[in-house]
């Protein structure tokens, strides 16, 4: 059976659909909670996350940024300030006459392969994760979703993962809601539109750098559908999968 909502699914679905939920962690590292991208009341989330991994979900999957030094997305590394917005291109480009471009944040530098800041942060129950998914490992590219950057320069597993289980609702949780948790949610959406599967975030287990909101109004348009922990706790531990 799927996950009934109010107003969003029938109440008596047919008895042939199936239930085969997953769970994404997103970028759940210690510089995105404590450390030098630290993300507004991060890590009030962990528990709540933790007890999301207690739960039979048919898989877990946790992603990383996962950055080499020097990484296009640091403002470091174009001598700019925190904050600052550059244009970058396809790697294979050099400037505008042969690719728009798309427009870069600049951060500090965060999330660099083999530091600390880069670990799941202290805390989380990463143990019960199935796989972890990297991502922005390319020094020239940006990739703010764990289904692939921009320009589909990365190989990204976490398709083929979701694909192998057969998976049918993708719940999604962690940082930051306007950035990763955003672009990996409405990727999750076009995925499932070719594997015919649905895309929830978990919206009191997000939390986002900045205080508009306009990130929950985005993903809605795109087709993410939102719910809170509370419910999918309550379909997965009756256990009707």
């Amino acid at each position: 059976m799927p996950l009934i909502i109010s107003g969003v699914t029938s109440e008596t679905p047919n008895a042939s659909d199936k239930f085969i939920p997953a769970l994404v962690v997103v970028d759940m590292q210690t510089d995105f909670v404590t450390g030098s991208l630290a993300v507004p009341d991060a890590a009030s989330i962990i528990e709540p996350i933790n007890s999301m991994l207690s739960l039979p979900f048919a898989l877990k999957v946790g992603t990383k940024d996962f950055h080499p030094p020097g990484h296009i997305s640091f403002a470091s590394t174009h001598n700019k300030s925190i904050g600052d917005r550059i244009t970058i291109y396809h790697p294979d480009h050099s400037d505008s006459k042969s690719d728009a471009g798309i427009e870069q944040v600049l951060w500090p530098d965060h999330c660099v392969q083999s530091t600390p800041g880069c670990e799941f942060v202290e805390g989380l129950h990463s143990s019960s994760l199935d796989a972890v998914v990297h991502k922005g490992t390319h020094p020239k590219v940006e990739c703010y979703s764990a289904f692939g950057d921009p320009w589909g320069v990365t190989a990204m597993e976490l398709p083929s993962l979701l694909s192998a289980k057969g998976v049918t609702d993708i719940f999604v949780v962690g940082l930051a809601g306007d950035y990763c948790v955003k672009s990996t949610s409405i990727d999750a959406v076009k995925y499932g539109l070719k594997a015919g599967s649905r895309t929830w975030v978990v919206q009191d287990l997000v939390r986002s750098v900045g205080n508009e909101g306009t990130e929950w109004d985005e993903m809605r348009k795109a087709g993410v559908m939102v719910i809170d922990s509370g419910s999918v706790k309550a379909r997965l531990e009756n256990k009707l999968l």
